[in-house]
């Protein structure tokens, strides 16, 4: 998407919001980053006490995802949650505006290896990763040690979409729309790296159910075709947030063998290593997201 200026229309008063959010996430970005997370957390404490649909949301997944926890622990948990989603905003202003030199003193990073080892199959890769509220840092943390493509889905709102595009374009090639199968399949074929997270809920036709926490849960089953359609290697990574502040970039192995020729136990296994990750950080996990809407 070019960089030219706002249409008028994007004047409109309908999107002051949206001004007015960039422009404090802007400011946000000036801090460092200590006090960045430190009002991500407060934003996220005020954002749960207007949620309510939302809130009923994490409420529920967490019921069903932990049921051997009690409601003071999920309470706790969900309030943690919101928290991260606060900082998930700041990652946002991070991932946009700082420079590489802000960015990866806080970063450690496991496993970088299988990234040049899945490349040099030639047959490009699928970077698979899941909506953790880390997601935005993830991407641009990808990149850096390898140019991928990321996937993803348009927002509605014409204006925000306008200013994601253009800010993740200034450290990628481009971005491909998930309705434009075609580009990320040639872009595969070119031998280069797409960013994929397939972990929400999937409504449409032929869709997969496999187990998530227990649970039958709808499933996108283009993960294999992609894989099967290009050769690509499928090398799962995720970004945690550290306790201690910064981030923890883990970049597993290439999944072998993939795909199986099943796509409903290709997509177990997916849903096997998110539900791992999200073991490992269940508050950093997006929990907003109904991934239990559509039933068998």
């Amino acid at each position: 998407m070019s960089r030219r200026a706002a249409p008028a229309s994007f004047w409109h008063p309908r999107f002051w919001p949206t001004w007015i959010g960039i422009a404090l996430l802007r400011l946000c970005a000036l801090l460092p980053y200590r006090p960045m997370m430190a009002v991500g957390r407060v934003v996220g404490r005020i954002g749960m006490a207007f949620a309510g649909r939302r809130r009923h949301f994490v409420a529920t997944n967490l019921r069903l995802c932990f049921p051997e926890l009690d409601e003071a622990a999920r309470q706790l948990l969900a309030r943690r949650h919101f928290e991260a989603v606060g900082m998930a905003f700041m990652d946002f202003a991070i991932a946009w505006w700082w420079p590489d030199d802000r960015i990866y003193p806080l970063v450690t990073i496991d496993g970088q290896e299988h990234i040049a080892t899945a490349m040099a199959r030639g047959r490009g890769a699928i970077f698979l990763t899941a909506h953790f509220t880390s997601i935005e840092i993830s991407g641009r943390l990808l990149v850096k040690l390898r140019p991928a493509l990321p996937m993803y889905r348009p927002n509605a709102n014409p204006l925000l979409e306008k200013i994601m595009v253009e800010n993740r374009e200034r450290h990628v090639e481009r971005t491909i729309p998930r309705s434009d199968v075609r580009l990320m399949v040639r872009t595969l074929k070119d031998g280069k790296g797409v960013w994929f997270a397939p972990d929400q809920n999937f409504g449409g036709k032929g869709c997969v159910f496999a187990p998530f926490f227990g649970i039958a849960a709808s499933s996108n089953p283009s993960l294999s075709r992609f894989a099967e359609m290009t050769g690509a290697a499928v090398v799962p990574f995720i970004v945690f947030r550290r306790p201690e502040g910064g981030y923890h970039m883990i970049v597993e192995p290439a999944l072998d063998p993939f795909p199986s020729g099943d796509s409903t136990a290709d997509i177990t296994t997916y849903n096997e290593i998110t539900e791992r990750w999200v073991r490992h950080a269940p508050a950093q996990y997006n929990w907003l997201h109904r991934r239990f809407k559509k039933r068998p």
